[in-house]
């Protein structure tokens, strides 16, 4: 079974010991609601606690593409795997796309998360930030 397997297997059961298990020790993702990544596995599997707890029953994976691509981090190419999906947020249908790019051992070291329309995104990003400081990972953010 691929790394990319265990890990769509992984989220499907939403297993986090599973998921900390296919992550680098210095895993990057890029949210499409965060202008500087979430770095290392603490915090990346803290992020995943929050988006299964976010995104409701009906998220699905509906697609799979292999291929590489150069990181982020360091533009180098990487194997990687492509997943598309679906799911409802705060009652906005969301479409994403989960970019896992690998590294000479197989672990997930980047991990780049891709929503559209607009609305789903905005949702999204209120959720998880909600999710995020309910969960004591980042700090309330100050009345503006």
């Amino acid at each position: 079974m691929t790394t990319t397997d265990r890990f769509r297997a992984a989220v499907e059961r939403r297993d986090l010991t599973a998921l900390g298990d296919l992550f680098t020790d210095d895993i990057r993702l890029y949210s499409p609601v965060k202008f500087t990544p979430f770095e290392g596995r603490p915090m990346v599997l803290g992020l995943f606690g929050v988006l299964l707890r976010t995104f409701e029953d009906d998220f699905r994976y509906v697609g799979h593409l292999d291929g590489t691509a150069l990181t982020s981090a360091d533009d180098t190419e990487a194997a990687s795997a492509v997943l598309l999906f679906r799911a409802t947020v705060r009652g906005k249908l969301v479409h994403g796309m989960d970019l896992l790019q690998f590294d000479q051992d197989g672990l997930i070291k980047e991990f780049t998360v891709m929503v559209r329309p607009q609305s789903a995104v905005q949702a999204l990003g209120e959720a998880v930030l909600a999710g995020l400081v309910a969960d004591g990972l980042v700090p309330a953010p100050a009345d503006r």
